[in-house]
């Protein structure tokens, strides 16, 4: 059984920097991609930022250039640094991975608090 921890959320003023780790179990297989998504107050979950096993990464539109998604070389640890954070950056941060074998399964963490606040 597939398991994501994440860690590393808090309370941070604007303009500060966090890392977030999410830690998996063990070896995924058929791994597609492993990413953050965030869900605010009365939004819905959205992404943050993924890597594809192939290579390929995404950023949502409002962390390019501040946000930075990365791994270990095994897959067990992905990381995401968070610079410059602003108020509306405030969410509940999930790790998620995919995985493609007959069918595509989706894991989620427990998720972690990132709040932004002066």
């Amino acid at each position: 059984q597939v398991q994501l921890v994440e860690s590393g959320g808090g309370l941070v003023q604007p303009g500060e920097s966090l890392t977030l780790y999410c830690t998996t179990s063990g070896v995924i297989p058929n791994l597609l991609s492993m990413g953050w998504y965030r869900q605010a107050p009365g939004k819905e979950r959205q992404l943050v930022a993924r890597l594809s096993e192939d290579g390929g990464i995404d950023y949502a539109d409002s962390v390019q250039g501040r946000f930075t998604i990365s791994r270990d070389n095994a897959w067990n640890i992905v990381y995401l640094q968070m610079n410059s954070l602003k108020a509306e950056d405030t969410a509940v941060y999930y790790c998620n991975a995919v995985q493609s074998h007959r069918t595509v399964t989706q894991y989620w963490g427990q998720g972690t608090q990132v709040t932004v606040s002066s």
